[in-house]
């Protein structure tokens, strides 16, 4: 731009001057080499000294201006603004209801009643055990206590017309009762048989195909693994310095980085013991999972809400200077008529959130913060702003 300008000034002084008719276009047409190089050379020359004048009027101007020397900042105006500062966790998502569900009687699995991701509901039949025959022992036994049954009853009824022996009534009410009870044993054991959900899930895995002999037992004899995706939380361990802030109730925003995903969640519990070995306790955010694609130990970024400031004044950390002394510091542009003064002001920064802090005196909403420039100005040092812009 300068050269332009340079080039419009050394063909006004040509034109001043009385310099000859023949324009540059005319010796470029003219196609003479010698010509056309011999031109150039000329205003090359023309054009070093025009240079070195205009270099030396700039100094004189810089010189006798002392505006010229100040040196040039922008500003921004603080104001009060909701300020919410976050603790920034790390995470696994986990469910209380993700168990392996393993025979609880001997015998060959007869049915696998539902498949691989099916979802199924509290006490629904996943699949039957053979019970080795004890179906026809219950029905015999039922049979047995409904005839012990109706000889009580009417043994009772002799009784109370004083008909009959008092042993008669209490041997016919024992075996009756008796009855009842090894009905009710054998239910028990054969509802042992018959393997069913213990809360409303997915099934995630079937461990075992109908033929297999299972029988109760440690690790290789599980049958079903059942999942409910719809209860479940991240635990996480929250440094014992946020005892205070993070409590139950207490919003949180969760980010699974694998999914590319975020939710809302609510903190729901929190711990009442301090891990000596690392100072922290537990927390539980439930995470809400309407379609199922969040899986337990996935890996999850949380920040909870811990402080907020509905007045806050904020700056940037880049305008936040430090002194021999420790002191934190920022400079406040001060008008003076059409110069103004960059004065020093001692800060006292509160909480830190991305790249601004929030300060707690020393800066008072209306003030205008010096931002660029901010680390080339001195106290009390003349300044020129260069323009003002809203953070």
């Amino acid at each position: 731009m300068k050269k332009i300008y340079s080039l419009f000034v050394f063909s006004l002084l040509l034109a001043s001057c009385g310099a000859p008719q023949s324009s540059t276009s005319d010796i470029i047409d003219s196609q003479d080499l010698n010509a056309i190089r011999a031109q150039k050379a000329s205003l090359t020359q023309n054009l070093h000294s025009i240079e070195t004048e205009l270099a030396a009027l700039d100094a004189a101007i810089a010189k006798l201006d002392p505006v010229a020397n100040l040196p040039l900042v922008t500003t921004f105006e603080v104001q009060a603004q909701l300020f919410n500062h976050y603790v920034d966790l790390q995470g696994n998502v986990k469910t209380k209801e993700n168990i392996l569900l393993y025979p609880e009687m001997s015998g060959t699995l007869m049915q696998v009643l539902v498949k691989k991701g099916d979802r199924v509901k509290k006490g629904q039949l996943l699949a039957v055990i053979d019970n080795g025959g004890m179906s026809n022992q219950l029905s015999q036994l039922k049979t047995q206590a409904a005839l012990a049954q109706t000889t009580y009853e009417r043994q009772a009824k002799l009784w109370e017309q004083n008909i009959g022996s008092e042993i008669q009534y209490l041997q016919a009410k024992a075996q009756a009762e008796a009855q009842e009870n090894a009905v009710k044993q054998l239910e028990k054991v054969l509802a042992k048989a018959s393997i069913r959900a213990p809360f409303s899930g997915v099934v995630d895995q079937i461990l075992k195909d109908p033929g297999t002999l299972v029988a109760p037992g440690g690790s290789g004899s599980e049958i079903f693994r059942l999942i409910n995706l719809s209860n479940m939380y991240i635990e996480v361990d929250v440094p014992e310095t946020y005892l205070g802030a993070v409590q139950k109730g207490k919003k949180a925003g969760v980010f699974f980085p694998v999914l590319q995903d975020s939710v809302t969640a609510v903190v729901r519990e929190t711990g009442n013991y301090i891990n000596p070995n690392n100072r922290s306790f537990t927390a539980e955010i439930s995470v809400p999972n309407p379609e199922g694609k969040i899986k337990p130990n996935l890996n999850a970024r949380v920040h909870i809400n811990d402080y907020t400031n509905p007045a806050a004044l904020l700056i940037p950390q880049s305008v936040i200077s430090e002194n021999a002394a420790g002191e934190q510091y920022a400079y406040v542009a001060e008008l003076q008529g059409d110069v103004a003064t960059a004065q020093r002001h001692i800060i006292t920064t509160g909480k830190t959130q991305g790249d601004f802090v929030e300060i707690l005196s020393g800066i008072e909403a209306g003030d205008l913060v010096i931002k660029e420039g901010a680390r080339s100005v001195k106290d009390a040092q003349n300044i020129k702003i260069l323009k003002a812009s809203d953070e």
